[in-house]
């Protein structure tokens, strides 16, 4: 069973940029047909699906996130990354990463059950 551990600070200041980490543990990023999403959900709003990084590298954005949105990973360490720059109060919310098919890749709603294994989600308030 794959294992998902978020990373990152719980508070960012406005303008700032937002870097969060999620270790893998009990299988590989590499792993062929494995895709790395990072998903969020805002106070009383519903999951986000922000952008992937799959078992070869490539990367896909949601256009809501794009231009501000950056998804790396260091198969060293069996983690991926998610930058998100010049965040807003509107950037609050607990960010999760997820694995699952290449179905989930672009996902508009995604929900839980898309999804193979979740990390715990991280809580990242944005205030200064």
């Amino acid at each position: 069973q794959v294992q998902l551990q978020e990373t990152g600070p719980g508070l960012v200041e406005p303008s700032q940029t937002l870097s969060l980490s999620c270790t893998v543990s009990g299988g590989s990023i590499t792993t062929n047909y494995y895709y790395w999403s990072w998903i969020r959900q805002p106070p009383g709003k519903g999951l986000e699906w922000m952008g992937a990084i799959t078992y070869n590298g490539e990367t896909y954005y949601s256009p809501s996130f794009e231009s501000r949105t950056s998804i790396s990973r260091d198969t060293s360490k069996n983690q991926f990354t998610l930058q998100l720059n010049s965040v807003t109060p509107e950037d609050t919310a607990v960010y999760y990463c997820a694995t699952g098919p290449r179905s989930t890749i672009g996902l508009v709603r995604p929900t839980f059950s898309d999804f193979a294994s979740w990390g715990q989600g991280t809580q990242v308030t944005v205030s200064s």
